[in-house]
Formats: structure tokens, C-alpha cells, sequence
């Protein structure tokens, strides 16, 4: 049994994605007065998606809670529509995008703690490649109105290495997102052959 239920992890886990947030908008630089904000950068986008994704993992927690025994079958539909939203954050957004970032520890521990159930491989990739191409996007827009890169390295490569670095990325979000699958079904199928072991009769 885990030492901390992993319900009082989520809500910790939640403040703590709160409390970072406030004070990264809190923090005056000149890059967040310029167009975009700190909207700009994945860094941010990403803290975003964490609070979002823990907020919904609290959500689903309680909604949960006040669900059991209750018998109500809209209440329970409803339940599975979170459950259904938190593992399609987790698989297409929270680990792909988590990685990008020192949020990874917190993305494991949810992993371990509960199941998650991820999409037709097709469905996921296509949803972090539209997530890949509308950030690249939005950094060329931002370049487009401001004639300055998000990211310094943009300045001083070609047209030819910038598409060949925006590949790259998106390249590398379809392997973090099957990775995230690899390494989700390692973590349950290793539990469940330890459940299996335990329940064998032992020899006598």
C-alpha cells in the first residue's frame, strides 16, 4: 500500500502546478510583455496542460468519491467521460509534452499510481501531430508579426534547417507518445503478472 494515497498526490501535485504558475506570471520579463506572452513558449503551454491535466485527475477522483454506491447510471456515464478525458490528456499531451520539461517525475508517479487506457495508436498520433504542427504554427505566426524567433537558435539557421528542425520535433513528439504507450503497458502488465504471482497456490 502506497504510503501517501494517491489521491492526496494529485491534489499536491495540483497546488504545486498552481502555485508555479502564479508566480511564472508573476515574474517580469520583457519577453512576457511582447506579442504572444508568455503564451510563446512550450515551457509555459506545458505547466499549462499539467494543471489542466492533474485538475481533471482531482475531478475524476471526487467525482468518484461521491459516485460510489450511489447506483445512478447518468452519474456514472458522466464518470467515464472523465476517465476517458484524463487518459487522452495523459497519452496525447501530459507525458509527450511533459518530457519536454522536469514535470516528468510527477507524469510517472500518476502512471504507476492508476491504469490509464490510451487511444487507437492512429487517433493518438494524429492528435500530437496536430498538436506539433499548430505550435510550429504559432511560432511562425509570432515570427511573422514580430520578425523575431521564439527561440534564439531560429535566427541564425536557413529556411532549409528551420523545416528540418520543426520535422525533427515533431518527429521526436510521435516517439515520446509511443513511449508513453511502451512504457504505460510495461508498468501494468509488470503489476498484473505481480498480482497473478500472489494469487498462485504456493507449493507446499
Amino acid at each position: 500500500m502506497a504510503l501517501v494515497p494517491c489521491q492526496v498526490l494529485r491534489v499536491a501535485i495540483l497546488l504545486s502546478y498552481c502555485s508555479i504558475l502564479c508566480n511564472y506570471k508573476a515574474i517580469e520579463m520583457p519577453s512576457h510583455q511582447t506579442y504572444g506572452g508568455s503564451w510563446k513558449f512550450l515551457t509555459f503551454i506545458d505547466l499549462v496542460i499539467q494543471a489542466v491535466f492533474f485538475g481533471i485527475c482531482v475531478l475524476t477522483d471526487l467525482s468518484s468519491l461521491l459516485t460510489r454506491g450511489s447506483g445512478n447510471q447518468e452519474q456514472e456515464r458522466q464518470l467515464k467521460k472523465l476517465i476517458s478525458l484524463r487518459d487522452w490528456m495523459l497519452a496525447v499531451l501530459a507525458f509527450p509534452v511533459g518530457v519536454h520539461t522536469t514535470v516528468l517525475p510527477f507524469i510517472l508517479i500518476e502512471m504507476r499510481t492508476s491504469h490509464h487506457a490510451y487511444p487507437s495508436r492512429s487517433s493518438g498520433l494524429a492528435a500530437i501531430c496536430t498538436f506539433s504542427v499548430a505550435y510550429i504554427l504559432w511560432v511562425c505566426w509570432v515570427h511573422h508579426v514580430t520578425g523575431m524567433w521564439v527561440y534564439p537558435l531560429l535566427e541564425h539557421i536557413g529556411p532549409g534547417a528551420r523545416i528540418l528542425f520543426f520535422g525533427s520535433t515533431t518527429i521526436l513528439m510521435n516517439f515520446l507518445y509511443l513511449l508513453g504507450e511502451v512504457l504505460n503497458s510495461y508498468i501494468w502488465d509488470t503489476q498484473r503478472s505481480m498480482e497473478e504471482e500472489k494469487e498462485k497456490p504456493k507449493l507446499q
